[in-house]
């Protein structure tokens, strides 16, 4: 059998190469997959492959409206359709599992400099409009927003061996739009919201003890409003022909 070769690096300037004993221990850090090589130089690699098994990804299933196919997808990633669907050319079937919390998503937001951060939120609402998550708007990733409105979305959903990639805009929702979400949240989470404080340094576990003890004193006996600072953000795709282009050629990399 002949050697097949690793494909070349992009162009373009590389950074610098580093030795093994100049980078930092756990600089790599390996899933617990019980396949894995060394740990010499704090470096530890994976080296499983998985083999994953998809429903064929044909453009004439495909809606013409990306944000349609992800309802479809995550319709499909909450409650799997009982028949099997075929998987390429040799006829296997599979029957697609449940994904266990399909609206988790990572959000990744930057700085006007460009440096930027990732933090896993969950979806609450996906429309003809966008993807709509509430946050703290004190939080570091809700301050990144306001200086720098775009941001990327990425799903994962390992059980169903597919992931959606989003690229967009982001906006607040109205004020009306996150009184209702906020209204029909747990009480429990309520109080959170007014108790927590993203993004800050806390001297301790009984410093948040204390916060929440003092907004629930607050509103004993009464509703919990939406606090002020707390709300939705909606994340609109781009729209641009070239968005679109990328984004349907996207779906052909089980991507949005």
């Amino acid at each position: 059998m002949d050697h097949i070769p690793c494909p070349p690096s992009n162009s373009g300037p590389q950074p610098p190469a580093r030795s093994d004993a100049q980078a930092p221990a756990g600089t790599e850090v390996a899933a617990n997959t019980g396949n894995t090589q060394g740990n010499a130089g704090g470096k530890l690699q994976v080296t499983s492959h998985n083999q994953y098994k998809t429903p064929r990804l044909l453009r004439e299933n495909l809606d013409p409206s990306p944000l349609k196919q992800f309802q479809q997808w995550l319709g499909e990633a909450m409650d799997p359709p009982p028949a099997v669907a075929e998987a390429g050319e040799t006829g296997q079937t599979i029957k697609l599992e449940a994904v266990h919390e399909p609206e988790a998503m990572t959000i990744c937001t930057a700085l006007p400099s460009a440096i930027p951060s990732a933090r896993i939120v969950l979806l609450k609402q996906v429309d003809t409009l966008g993807f709509v998550f509430y946050t703290n708007y004190l939080s570091r990733k809700s301050r990144e927003l306001e200086a720098n409105a775009y941001a990327s979305l990425a799903f994962y959903w390992r059980e169903q061996s597919r992931s959606v990639r989003v690229v967009g805009r982001a906006e607040k929702v109205t004020r009306a739009e996150s009184e209702e979400y906020f209204a029909g949240r747990p009480r429990g989470s309520q109080i959170g919201a007014w108790a927590s404080r993203q993004s800050e340094e806390v001297e301790g576990e009984r410093q948040l003890e204390e916060w929440v003890e003092e907004v629930e004193a607050r509103y004993k006996g009464k509703e919990v409003p939406c606090p002020p600072h707390w709300g939705g953000w909606r994340i609109i795709p781009l729209v641009d022909d070239q968005a679109i282009v990328a984004m349907r050629k996207g779906f052909f990399r089980e991507a949005v």
